[in-house]
């Protein structure tokens, strides 16, 4: 077959997904958590995002780009999970050698652009709490609408790169893919050409677009952590710290997971474990962080309660 994106042939046409479970018994049970937490994931995350647009008091920076995440977070399972259900549905596990890439190119390009927004709500922090004469006007609306479109392109590029990399390599067979979605370890496993070359642009390219913003995240909570351990108050420095609690959870639990997923390659044999990595990145993380946002935040608690009982705030 000649290569969508490239000048390469290969013998591939389409990939088989063996999917979470290959026991037909237990396909059904999957197919209704997995409905179950798509569902949830979804309602979830818009009613963040109702909440923020209703509620005046959620008007600021940091709820701006909280919004932008829970857009990312419905597009991210929306890439993985719906098609896996269908195959489960249908008993269908190929997916097509273009769908298998575009599924790759959008699911890089969100969880790039989730990144990035993360990194912006630490510079937020900083400034709110380290800079606070000047918030104001360094968090202005032009500069979130900047740092979101700049993290919009910055994403793009990372995963078209990837992509056309990807599509550079010969695919022979075999063509099992033991996984529920198509990504970058498992293709590599499958390509008859070398991924050498593949393998080091992942490395490089995700220091550049993770570590970087991971440094970045880093040295804004120890300018964070430094301004709040000098604040007399105990119950100020817990206000303080209570702001910053729930985004570096987050933090945590996106880079704990995508240093697990992509940072082995080379090292062992890809298996199971790969498809918990999977459903935590796709499905539990997306999931946990509107719980983890609106846990310890009051003002998100009411607005969400007046959104659930279809009455905006009077505020």
């Amino acid at each position: 077959m000649q290569s969508k994106f490239g000048a390469n042939s290969t013998a591939i046409t389409e990939f088989i997904l063996l999917g979470l479970v290959e026991t037909p018994g237990l396909q059904p049970v999957f197919f209704v958590v997995f409905l179950f937490a798509y569902l949830v994931t979804v309602g979830g995350n818009l009613s963040i995002l109702a909440a923020i647009l209703v509620e005046p008091k959620l008007h600021t920076p940091m709820y701006f780009f909280l919004g932008n995440l829970s857009v990312l977070d419905v597009g991210c399972i929306t890439v993985t999970v719906p098609s896996m259900l269908a195959r489960l549905l249908s008993h269908k596990r190929t997916v097509p050698y273009r769908a298998c890439l575009t599924q790759l190119f959008f699911f890089h390009l969100l969880v790039g652009v989730d990144c990035f927004l993360l990194t912006a709500m630490a510079y937020d922090r900083f400034l709110a709490i380290c800079r606070p004469l000047t918030y104001s006007t360094r968090m202005s609306q032009t500069v979130q609408r900047i740092l979101v479109v700049v993290s919009w392109a910055l994403a793009f590029t990372n995963a078209l790169t990837h992509t056309v990399a990807i599509a550079t390599l010969n695919f022979c067979g075999p063509n099992v893919i033991n996984h529920f979605y198509c990504d970058l370890p498992q293709l590599f496993q499958l390509s008859c050409s070398s991924t050498q070359l593949n393998e080091l642009l992942l490395f490089a390219v995700g220091f550049i677009m993770a570590g970087t913003p991971l440094a970045l995240i880093i040295t804004s909570y120890a300018h964070v952590a430094a301004a709040v351990l000098r604040i007399r108050s105990a119950e100020g420095r817990k206000k303080a710290f209570s702001t910053c609690g729930s985004h570096l959870t987050v933090v945590a639990i996106f880079y704990g997971s995508g240093i697990f997923n992509y940072m082995r390659l080379g090292t062992a044999k890809h298996s199971d474990k790969d498809k918990g990595v999977g459903v935590f990145n796709t499905v539990i993380n997306p999931m946990l962080n509107p719980i983890i946002y609106s846990l310890r935040n009051l003002d998100v608690q009411g607005a969400l309660w007046r959104v659930l009982r279809g009455r905006q705030s009077l505020a």
